[in-house]
Order: structure tokens, then C-alpha cells, then sequence
């Protein structure tokens, strides 16, 4: 079929593009914006936002493990480490053995070692210092000293310290002999991830030092802070760099056959000991150490450096613009999810592609050779949340305005409960009824049609709104449907047009607050109005005819049949049994599991007016004590059984119970025969009364 929908004008557009903006107003577009600009700096910063920066690097820490290249054991780079063994062989823990050192050092001069880097402070004179600096000053391969400086590492080198190693430094430098610094830092969660930076007055770093007289030159490395590309070994027998005691070195008799490890290599030598020199890497903090350690020493990750110098392996940059639009993206994306109306599998899956390309282009990245140290990934999602919230809250808005509009138009004829039902199902507007099982509420107010003749109408007329809004108010708390005003009675029911579980529950909480809602009116009506009577409610529990009843000029949503009927004859009942609420036993069963079960006691039965069937009615009662209740309903058990000396003795007991409340209610006596204290008072006198006069559980008929 061909398309016969009229295209959208250009001031057809306008006016649309209007009204949706004056629908949202400017401050509300004002903080959509907002809150999309604020995406936009999220999905591009992340990485220096508190909350989101640790979730980044945790993210950065998998794909660094993910994309990390296994590699067999290095031939260019061999470390030589002072062991726990070596020290409690020397007997000299702190500082390190330097007889050792000096020893291996001549050793690995005559192997033919490429370059040595030694990654220990000489910040405290020693008795064997004259030997290591006799050896230094006899080595022909480049020595690289470790140096640090107070500014740079100010837990670990004191004043005095700086002093003996400057004058240590100073005393062996040579040409061949020179400074390095073994500096490296970690993020703010501890993690060795970056290179150092380069800080003035401290010479080159190892890494950078130990290669700068080689055929491999570090100018492309200098100056760089970026990743560390972290090697994996291959297998947990063939590790990423050969590992050696000095003490073998040092020992001539072990020392020739560490040749091969030595030759033509880049040297570093350093401690590896288990409570010293040890850094977070993360491999350790993804649960997948590099070599089987929990973490990993200093001169190792300093190794790990090196290698990646010599293999040229410096990450390729993303431009900023490229981060910058594809926070823009992140946003936008975030947007348009939010755009479309209702939601669907198309939709859904949708998120899942997008959420999805958001971590795994990192990785795609990282793979890729770029570095992704501070690319954000847990940002885009953040942004795209944004994004979407800033849309959402925006079309939620405009939708709020268009249902208030239609509810405030429909309102006029019907509930607020029902045009909303109308406004989701456009269908239920149809004329038919159905059959539902509803929980239906009949309220009066005692004597307010004789005060309609005491009072002025203008007075008469703000006291009744002032009623019908308390009362209403009440209806709605509590879920329920508001049928029909009729004079100062109220009509109201719950399980139309939604059916909810608790129905029950809330119509029962609601038909005991209508009641305090009355005698919260009562006190508050201005002087020289004459006093009003109780506020008086029936509910009852059972199948009517609910729907949409009228003629195509005028409808009324409202319920039909028995069950309205049963809730308006108990209603009128209270007056006869000096009760406020009355409740039929078909709300009590359906009440049997709810919290609120055991506040009803049973007031017997009766026989309503215009009915054959009798009733077995109930009263709510939660200002009486448990044992006031139990015996209340001894009471009425004892009689529907025939137990006449049953009834005499619950009788006495009710007696004491009424006496009891009188005493208790002497203050509120005084407020009148409708005082709230003497309800109860009366509820039950009246229903003794009526016991005596039947026998046998026979039915009070009510006239």
C-alpha cells in the first residue's frame, strides 16, 4: 500500500520543535544540556575523577594483561640479585655484602659483560669500601651506579645518607664508572604501570643509561612516561630473564660456568628479597603475577623497561581530538537510546552492541600497539549514562505535560485512577461493564443533613469540600478508586480498573483512616458551627458490575450490583449498633494473612435492612488490648454455639472490659456521647444487648 502520510512542513517542524520546548521550559533544556555537556567531560576525564579512576585502571590493568606478549627467555638482558641465601651467608643483611659485589664485578668484567647497572645505594660507609672502589676503578665495561636524592625519594634517604652517597658517587666516577638513577613510580593505588618522569638533579635512568654508549640508542626514549609494555614468560620453566646469586658470581670456583649468562648481555644487579624493593604490577593486581611472585622487584621491572627499549616498543598516541569525539559519541549514543518510545528487543540489544563497544575498543587499542593509559572506557559508559538520563528526563517531562493535560481534560468526567488506565488502554473508554470482585466503601457523615438547615450555605459549602478532600485524600493514599460524591457520603473502591494483591489491606487501612479523618474534621471546624456527628464507614468484599455506564454525551466509571449495595447497608448499620466501621466477614478472610488481621472483633450477626441473609460483621479495634480482643470474641463464639453459661460468664468479663475503658476515658468523656473514647464503650454495651435478646447464634434483625 502506498504511503499517503503528508510529509512534515518546515513551519509544521517549527511549531512542533516550539511546543516541545515550551512543554520542557527553558530551565529544564537549560539542564538537559548541562547535564549532556557533563557527560561529555566525564566520557573524556574519567581517568581524573576519583570513582571512576580506579574503576579505569582496573580495566587498563586486565587489558595490559590481555595484550601482554609472551616472550622465551631475553638473551640481552640477564639480572644478578642479591638473595635472602647471600645475606645470611655474609652475615650482613643491611647494607649488602660489598666484598661480594666487588668480587662479582670482576668476574663479569672478565666475561665480557655489555653494560652493568647496579641497582643498591651506597649511602653508608663500609670496612670493605676501599676493595668494591679498587675494582671500579679497574673495570673496563660501563658501571652504572644507583642514585637518588632527598627530593625524589624523601622516606628513604636522609640528609646524612645523601651526604656519604654523593661523596661515594664522587669518589669513583670515571669514565667508565658514572651515575644512574633507579627512581620509579608508581599510580596513587600503588602500582608500577608508567615510566618515571625525568626530575632535575638526578642523572639518566637506568634503562635509558645503560643503552645511551651501545648500538642501541635510548633517544627515542627520552623523555617518555608512558606505559611499561610487561613481558610474559612462555612457560613457568623458561623465565622472561635469567635470574642469578651474585654469590655464584663471586665464588671462582661457580663463576665459569655463569659465563653464558653474562657475555655480551645487559647486566643489572640488584636485591630480591621478600619484604624489600618490591612493587604492585598489574599482573599482581589482576591476580597473575609475571613470574609466580606476588609482586615484582625493582631491578626486574627496571629489566622490563630495558627490554622494551631495545625492542622500540613505544605505544602509538591517539590525538586528542580523537578522545574528545568519541566522548562526543559516547554522549550522543547515550541520546538516541533514550529517543526511542518503549523499549523491545531491538532496543536492548542495541545497549548490549553499545555498552560492548565500549570495552572492548580499548582493547581492540591496546592490541593495536596504542596506548591506552588514560583512554577512557569506564568514561564512555558514564557519558552514555548521562546522555541518556539528560534525554530520558527531558522526553519524561514533556511526556508528564501531555498525560497531565489529557488527565486534567478526562478528569472532569472521570477518576484520576481511571483516565490514567484510559490514557495507557485507550480501549477501556469503550460503554461495557465486567464482572470484578471489589473491595467497596460507603461512608456518612452523622447529622450533617441537619446541619445543612443550622448553618449559612457558604459555610455549609467550604465545610464539605474541607470533608470530601480529608476523605478523599484518604482514598487515594491508599490506592483506591473514588467513585461518586453523594451529598457528604463518600463511594470508593479497590481492585477496578487494577486489581492489586493488597487490595484488601489497603482497603481496610483506608475505611479506619476515613474514620480518623472524620474526627480530624470534627475538632477542626470553626467556632459557632454546631458540634458534628461521626464520621460512619461500611466495607464489604464481594462481585459487581464495573465499567463505563452513561450515553455518548455523558459517562461515569462506577460499580454496580450486591456487593455496593451489602457496603452501603453496613454503613447505615453503625448508627443501630453504636459502631464507625463495620467490615463483612468476606473482607476479614480475605485480611487472614496481613498484618492487621487480628486488630477486627467480631460484633455477631445481623440481619441488614432489605436483606433475608444474614451477616457476620466485624469492627476494628486497634486501640484495644490483645486479651480485650480474645474475649470479645469468646464472646460471640459462645453464642453462635448456644453456650448460654459461656455467654453469661464472657458477659461479666465484657462488663469489666467496658468498666476498664471508662476509666481510662474520663478526659475524653467530656467531650461529649460521641467521644472518641466512648465508642468502644457503646460498640459494646450494644452488642451485649443485642446477645441477650437472641439465643443460639440466632441473627440480630436490624429494622
Amino acid at each position: 500500500m502506498p504511503d499517503t502520510q503528508t510529509p512534515m512542513s518546515e513551519a509544521d517542524i517549527r511549531r512542533k520543535l516550539g511546543r516541545t520546548l515550551r512543554q520542557l521550559g527553558s530551565t529544564r533544556a537549560v539542564i538537559a544540556l548541562l547535564l549532556m555537556l557533563i557527560g561529555v567531560i566525564i566520557a573524556y576525564g574519567s581517568w581524573k575523577l576519583p570513582l571512576l579512576r580506579d574503576a579505569e585502571r582496573a580495566l587498563y590493568d586486565v587489558r595490559t594483561v590481555t595484550a601482554a606478549r609472551a616472550v622465551d627467555t631475553d638473551q640481552r638482558i640477564a639480572l644478578v640479585v642479591y638473595t635472602d641465601d647471600t645475606n645470611r651467608a655474609t652475615g650482613q643483611i643491611s647494607p649488602v655484602d660489598r666484598t661480594v659485589l666487588a668480587e662479582a664485578l670482576a668476574n663479569m668484567d672478565a666475561m665480557g659483560a655489555r653494560a652493568i647497572g647496579i641497582d643498591v645505594l651506597f649511602d653508608s660507609p663500609q670496612d670493605d669500601d676501599p676493595l668494591l672502589k679498587q675494582v671500579l676503578s679497574q673495570m673496563k665495561t660501563p658501571v652504572w651506579l644507583a642514585y637518588a636524592n632527598n627530593a625524589t625519594n624523601p622516606d628513604a634517604i636522609t640528609f646524612e645518607q645523601q651526604q656519604d652517597l654523593d661523596a661515594w658517587h664522587e669518589d669513583v666516577r670515571s669514565d667508565v664508572v658514572r651515575s644512574t638513577s633507579i627512581l620509579l613510580e608508581t599510580d596513587s593505588d600503588g602500582v608500577a604501570r608508567r615510566w618515571p618522569r625525568h626530575y632535575p638533579g638526578l642523572p639518566p635512568l637506568m634503562t635509558l643509561a645503560l643503552t645511551q654508549d651501545g648500538p642501541d640508542e635510548a633517544q627515542r626514549f627520552e623523555g617518555y612516561t608512558g606505559p611499561i609494555r610487561y613481558r610474559v614468560p612462555v612457560s613457568s620453566d623458561r623465565p622472561v630473564f635469567d635470574k642469578v646469586p651474585i654469590d655464584l658470581l663471586a665464588d671462582p670456583a661457580t663463576a665459569e660456568f655463569m659465563s653464558d649468562l653474562i657475555a655480551d648481555r645487559y647486566v643489572m644487579i640488584g636485591g630480591d628479597f621478600a619484604d624489600f624493593d618490591q612493587f604492585d604490577t598489574p599482573f599482581t593486581r589482576t591476580g597473575n603475577p609475571v613470574t609466580g611472585e606476588l609482586q615484582t622487584i625493582g631491578v626486574e621491572i627496571h629489566a622490563q623497561m630495558l627490554a622494551q627499549l631495545l625492542d622500540r616498543e613505544m605505544p602509538m598516541i591517539l590525538p586528542r581530538w580523537t578522545i574528545w569525539v568519541l566522548a562526543v559519541v559516547a554522549v550522543l549514543m547515550g541520546a538516541g537510546s533514550a529517543a526511542p518510545q518503549g523499549g523491545g528487543p531491538a532496543v536492548g540489544l542495541a545497549m548490549i552492541l553499545q555498552f560492548s563497544i565500549f570495552l572492548i575498543l580499548p582493547f581492540l587499542f591496546e592490541k593495536w600497539g596504542y596506548n591506552t593509559y588514560e583512554l577512557p572506557s569506564i568514561g564512555w559508559v558514564g557519558g552514555w549514562l548521562m546522555g541518556y538520563l539528560a534525554v530520558a528526563s527531558a522526553l519524561r517531562v514533556i511526556g508528564q505535560a501531555e498525560r497531565e493535560f489529557a488527565t486534567g481534560a478526562l478528569g472532569k468526567y472521570l477518576p484520576k485512577s481511571v483516565a490514567g488506565e484510559i490514557l495507557r488502554n485507550p480501549e477501556r473508554l469503550q460503554l461495557h461493564g465486567e464482572k470484578r470482585e471489589i473491595f467497596c466503601v460507603f461512608t456518612d457523615l452523622e447529622g450533617f443533613t441537619k446541619l445543612t438547615h443550622a448553618v449559612e450555605p457558604e459555610v455549609i459549602a467550604s465545610l464539605l469540600n474541607d470533608y470530601l478532600d480529608r476523605l478523599s485524600a484518604v482514598v487515594l493514599k491508599y490506592g483506591g478508586t473514588l467513585d461518586k460524591f453523594v451529598g457528604d457520603a463518600v463511594v470508593a473502591f479497590w481492585g477496578a480498573p487494577i486489581a492489586k494483591p493488597d487490595d484488601g489491606y489497603r482497603a481496610a487501612m483506608a475505611a479506619w483512616a476515613m474514620y480518623q479523618a472524620g474526627e480530624q474534621f470534627r475538632k477542626a471546624v470553626p467556632e459557632g458551627v454546631p458540634p458534628i456527628g461521626r464520621t460512619r464507614v461500611g466495607l464489604h468484599y464481594g462481585e459487581a458490575i464495573v465499567g463505563n455506564f452513561g450515553g455518548e454525551g455523558r459517562i461515569q466509571y462506577t460499580a454496580l450490583g450486591d456487593a455496593m449495595n451489602t457496603a452501603a447497608r453496613l454503613e447505615a448499620a453503625n448508627k443501630a449498633l453504636d459502631t464507625t466501621v463495620l467490615v463483612s466477614a468476606e473482607v476479614i478472610e480475605k485480611l487472614r494473612s496481613s498484618d492487621i488481621a487480628d486488630w477486627f472483633v467480631p460484633m455477631g450477626r445481623v440481619t441488614l435492612r432489605g436483606r433475608a441473609t444474614p451477616v457476620e460483621i466485624f469492627e476494628p479495634r486497634p486501640d484495644a488490648s490483645v486479651e480485650d480482643r480474645a474475649s470479645i470474641a469468646a464472646l460471640v463464639t459462645a453464642h453462635a454455639s448456644g453456650d448460654a453459661d459461656a455467654v453469661n460468664r464472657f458477659t461479666e468479663e465484657l462488663g469489666r472490659i467496658g468498666q476498664k475503658e471508662t476509666a481510662a476515658g474520663d478526659a475524653a468523656l467530656a467531650e461529649g456521647p460521641s467521644g472518641p473514647s466512648t465508642l468502644g464503650i457503646r460498640s459494646l454495651q450494644n452488642l451485649v444487648q443485642r446477645l441477650r435478646q437472641t439465643s443460639g447464634g440466632e441473627s440480630y434483625v436490624l429494622g
